[in-house]
Formats: C-alpha cells, structure tokens, sequence
C-alpha cells in the first residue's frame, strides 16, 4: 500500500502542477487577448492618414449576388502622406462595426483566445487629415488582400508605403472579401461556395480562374474613381494630389495574382509586385510589360508535391514571359502569412510556437522585410531610384535567397 500511495501521491502532483499549468497558459492568452498593442511603426518620413470611400459600378452587376441586378460595390481604404495636427484623431484598426461583424464570422477558439482584441489594437494612422504639402503629387499604389482575407490585414505594409510619400489604395468587395460593412449597417458576408480556402486544389483552381476577371475589373474600376477623384474632389483634399501616371500595383496571395493579370490587362499600371500569390490567368504565358518584382514565401520544399511543382512551374512561366525588369526574392523559412498584420495581432505564444516549428524569421523581421522590399520597389519603378538598391536589400537580410534556378535580378529592356 506504502508503494501505491506513493504513486497515486506523484500522480496526483502531476496532475495539479498540469492543471495549474494549463490554467497559466490560458490566463496568459487572455491577457494579452485584451492588452493593448501598436502596429510597427512606419519608417518612411511622412505622417499618414487614413479615409474610405463607398463606390458603385453602375456598368457591371455582381454575379455573385444572390439578387439579380445587384451593381458592384466596393469598400475603399486609402492611406497617404499627411499633415498633422493637434485636433487628430488616431484611425481604429476597424471601425466598431466592422469588428463586430468579424467577431460574429469568427469562433469562439480565433475569437476569444487565438486573436487579439481588434478594439486594443493601435494603428499609426489619423482620420481625414490633409495631403501633406511636401509635395505637389504622390504616386498612387494599389493593395490587394488574398482571397476573403480584409485590406486592413495589411495596414503595417500600407502605413509603412504611404510613409515614403504614397497614396495606397485597397478595398474590400461584397461576396469576394470575408466581409464588407457599409456605412448604412448592412453587412455582407462571404458564402462557402466562393470560398476556394474550403475546396479542395482543382476545385479551388477552377473558381480562383471563374474569380479573376471580377478582381481585375474591380482594381480597374477603382483606378477610373481615383483618377474622377484626382480630377474634382469636393472635399478639395484630393485634387491633383495623385500622380495618376506614376500607378503600382501589388498584393498578396491571390491579390498577388490580380496584381500580375491587372497589368497584363491594363497599361495604366507602371511596375507590379506579387507577395507569395499563385499565378493564374493569360498572364501565366503571356506576361505583362511592366516591371515585376515576386516576393516568396519559402517554397523550397514544394517540389515533392504536384500541386507545389505547378506552382513552381506557373512561378517559371510567368518570369520567362515578364518583358521588363524582374525580380525574384525568397524569404527561408518564411510562411505564407510572414508579410501580413496576422503575425502580430495573433496570440504571440501561439505565434512563437508556429514559428519555433516552421523556423521562419520572427513576426516583427518578417515584416521588416516585406515593408523593406515593398516601398524600396515602387521606389525604383515609381520614383527613379537606383535599381542597385533593391539589390542591397540581400545584404541587410541574410533570409533573402534565390529562388529555385533564377538569378537574383533580371534587369531587362525587351
């Protein structure tokens, strides 16, 4: 009996040393749910701002409204270089209606323990301010989220571009984004059946091709607002303030993609960057004309799988066919989300476990390096720096390599 008591004894111990544990861990996660946080400040020297607009594409109806005749919508944010003043008001990470409708889209797990409280979150952004006048006119880069994922899980890239001197423009489309709130209260939210997240790889494949064409068009239609913007604003802010002949456009996953065929389609666009998206559509074999600059998450183990070599091998086609200056960066042990806010508006524990498993830079390095990659190319391409500096990027972070078989920069006259 001396023997059992004794193992029941350290059983026991176990057990509450286990709970106690858990208890902690749980305690911790709910802290830092509710601790406030700012966003990584920008680099560049302007303050910015940050406004939104409401725009309706009389021309064409959204064929993924379940009513028939509905016009496309989209929901714009716009940051850019500001002025500052006393009377500034800081601008939310989301508005309060926007954080409850994704609060009610998300899980009590992503909700409460797995995600931080969006109302503690702190951006470097102030509402409606003035163009900064440093200036007569800022370029003007387009942003674009990956498939429902929001524009404002960009807002570290965004702030940090618009600080060295850019008007950065994303939005948000009704039945294509996770969730769209507009000014009226009503909320539109994203079904399954348009969601190639939840699909398996060819169905996925088949509605990503189906929902190009909408994505491209809508980045068409908020360049023709922007330019009517440029050229008779009411509120007087935005008059010829945006170099409209100095446009980028990059984004994300499949916003990545929309970047490459939105300059395949249209010559407005002046250089283009794809962050770690999938290629689809007639730009894969045809190309684009503008420069290009692909910036990878690490893809070094996908050739074992055959959905990963058709990425690779989409990736090889688009470069042989890109017809300026091109640029390919891979980030190692990078994952696909190293370049958005998920990184730090995620429990940190939860994010240090992924990254303690995967081996990829930290969440504040890898966003380094993105913020790095983006404003130094729309540089080069926007505002006539020195192409050598993108090449010094490599030296200042040791986790750029090549990728695959091709060469670090391409810098082309064809």
């Amino acid at each position: 009996m001396t023997r059992a008591r004794a193992v029941l004894k350290s059983a026991t111990i176990l057990l509450i040393v286990a709970l106690l544990g858990i208890a902690t861990l749980i305690g911790l996660v709910r802290w830092e749910h509710g601790a406030e946080m700012t966003l990584p400040a920008p680099t560049g020297p302007f303050a910015v701002g940050r406004t939104t607009f409401v725009w309706t594409n009389e021309a064409l109806t959204d064929d993924l409204s379940p009513e028939a005749g509905t016009k496309r919508t989209v929901f714009a944010w716009m940051w850019y270089p500001a002025s500052r003043s006393e009377t500034d008001a800081p601008a939310p990470y989301l508005p309060p209606a926007w954080r409850q409708a994704q609060m009610d889209s998300l899980g009590t797990l992503m909700r409460e323990f797995l995600n931080r409280d969006t109302a503690r979150i702190r951006t470097n952004s102030v509402v409606d301010p003035t163009v900064s006048p440093a200036q007569p006119s800022y370029p003007v880069v387009i942003m674009r989220p990956g498939g429902g994922a929001l524009t404002t899980d960009f807002t570290t890239l965004a702030e940090d571009l618009a600080s060295y001197g850019y008007f950065v423009v994303g939005f948000d489309a009704p039945y294509r984004s996770s969730v769209v709130v507009f000014p009226d209260g009503r909320v539109v939210t994203r079904v399954s059946a348009n969601n190639p997240e939840t699909m398996g790889y060819a169905q996925a494949q088949q509605l990503a091709n189906r929902l190009l064409p909408m994505w491209t068009t809508d980045a068409a239609f908020v360049v023709d607002q922007l330019e009517r913007l440029n050229a008779s604003d009411a509120s007087g802010r935005f008059a010829h303030k945006l170099s409209m002949t100095r446009l980028g456009v990059f984004g994300h996953s499949f916003g990545g993609a929309t970047a490459l065929q939105f300059c395949h389609d249209d010559s407005r666009c002046k250089a283009g960057m794809d962050i770690d998206g999938m290629p689809f559509g007639s730009v894969v074999r045809e190309g684009a004309a503008q420069p290009f600059l692909l910036l990878l998450s690490d893809h070094s183990k996908e050739a074992a799988s055959v959905e990963g070599r058709e990425v690779i091998g989409d990736i090889h086609a688009v470069y042989d066919h890109l017809r300026s200056s091109r640029h390919v960066a891979m980030i190692r042990g990078a994952n696909h989300f190293t370049f958005s806010d998920q990184m730090v508006v995620k429990n940190s524990l939860f994010i240090r476990a992924f990254l303690l498993a995967t081996g990829g830079p930290g969440a504040l390095r890898g966003l380094a390096i993105a913020r790095a990659y983006v404003h130094t190319f729309f540089d080069v391409y926007l505002k006539g720096a020195p192409v050598a500096e993108l090449a010094n990027l490599r030296q200042s972070y040791v986790e750029v390599v090549p990728f695959d078989t091709f060469p670090p920069d391409a810098i082309s006259t064809r």
